[in-house]
């Protein structure tokens, strides 16, 4: 069975969240980035929770190991499902994260990806900026082996990097991707995007849809839409 989209919660406020889930009957898998988590706290989290839903929480940690360790020990307590660090914050700092979720988790850990490279980045920005010598493709694969050897669950990549990671990591090795957009919808920001059932035909294990769901007009059409292309009906 094919795992939800997971949905963006890419809202300023709690309000906005709960008149968006309010829509829906049925329970879903849904991201808590660093906007609402950053004005609302960890009781949005819990809110959310309450009702049943499954949370990522995207909040893509990157800093000392020490830090990371004590950070993802806290988050663990908020009983969410998946939770990130940067992958370029390096091995060490990927294995304290784990352990910090191991030791603050009651019960099963929730799952942790690392960011490779964002789908906002293009491979001209990479090795301009980052000073990365090599294809996007070369960097993200690095990052995802980096990610594996640490013993985390999988990465964030994009939809057009996912099935290379599977050949090299393996079929169970998570690859999360975001960028998610019906034919015709507008990419944003977002610079590596695809439909949701080119993410299926191509190697993703999850999706990560925002503004084509929420922004849309019927967001409950909208969310169907995206289930029917992602399961294949």
């Amino acid at each position: 069975m094919m795992n939800k989209p997971i949905i963006a919660l890419d809202f300023p406020g709690e309000q906005e969240v709960f008149q968006f889930l309010n829509h829906f009957e049925e329970k879903l898998f849904v991201k808590v980035g660093m906007e609402l988590f950053y004005q609302e706290g960890p009781d949005i989290v819990r809110k959310i929770k309450d009702l049943g839903h499954d949370i990522f929480l995207d909040l893509k940690l990157h800093d000392i190991p020490n830090t990371v360790k004590s950070a993802m020990k806290g988050l663990a307590r908020l009983g969410v499902d998946l939770v990130n660090v940067h992958a370029a914050g390096g091995k060490q700092m990927m294995e304290a994260a784990l352990e910090g979720l191991e030791a603050g988790s009651v019960g099963k850990r929730p799952l942790l990806i690392a960011v490779t490279q964002l789908t906002s980045t293009t491979e001209e920005q990479m090795q301009k900026e980052q000073k990365i010598p090599l294809t996007l493709l070369e960097s993200v694969l690095h990052y995802a082996q980096l990610t594996k050897e640490a013993g985390l669950d999988g990465v964030v990549c994009s939809v057009h990097e996912a099935k290379q990671i599977a050949e090299r990591c393996g079929e169970a090795f998570l690859r999360v991707t975001p960028g998610i957009r019906l034919l015709g919808g507008d990419a944003h920001d977002q610079k590596r995007v695809a439909t949701p059932d080119f993410a299926r035909e191509n190697g993703s294990s999850y999706i990560v849809v925002g503004r084509a769901v929420t922004k849309a007009e019927n967001v409950v059409e909208a969310y169907q839409e995206v289930c029917r292309l992602w399961e294949g009906k």
